[in-house]
């Protein structure tokens, strides 16, 4: 599938150049803290491109880029969702509203965050570890 693969020319020309430093910013955090195959994909009939993270044959999270938008996923299972549950006040309110208007299927909540900037990265990595624990040794984040 080479020819999924965008170059940054490509990105930058669909996201536009912030949304294109988000992208890239949101990518270097989670490779600062996790190690994992990385898949590049056709984005379906919404999105113009898919970027797994994966490991083990489980998906960690998921980036998707179209015109003008970034799309960052992660499901949450049963056990998952327990967990965000009983530390939910710790997160910001859009977090807490998406989980909350996020449909639950047998599988799990599908979470689906349209950042627009940095502002939710800290909940983000914190919505990972509850997937899977780093596996990477990181620095703090100041």
């Amino acid at each position: 599938m080479p020819d999924i693969i965008p170059d940054p020319g490509q990105m930058t020309a669909l996201l536009g150049d912030s949304l294109y430093e988000v992208w890239n910013q949101l990518c270097a955090l989670i490779e600062s803290a996790y190690d994992m195959d990385r898949l590049w994909g056709k984005g379906g009939k919404a999105w113009t491109y898919e970027y797994k993270y994966r490991r083990g044959g489980k998906t960690l999270c998921a980036l998707y880029a179209k015109e003008n938008c970034v799309g960052f996923m992660i499901i949450l299972g049963k056990e998952e969702r327990l967990k965000f549950e009983k530390d939910r006040e710790h997160y910001k309110d859009e977090v807490q509203r998406i989980y909350d208007e996020t449909k639950t299927y047998h599988d799990g909540k599908w979470m689906m965050f349209e950042p627009k900037d940095t502002c939710l990265f800290d909940d983000f990595i914190r919505l990972l570890g509850i997937k899977r624990k780093p596996n990477r040794k990181t620095m703090p984040i100041c």
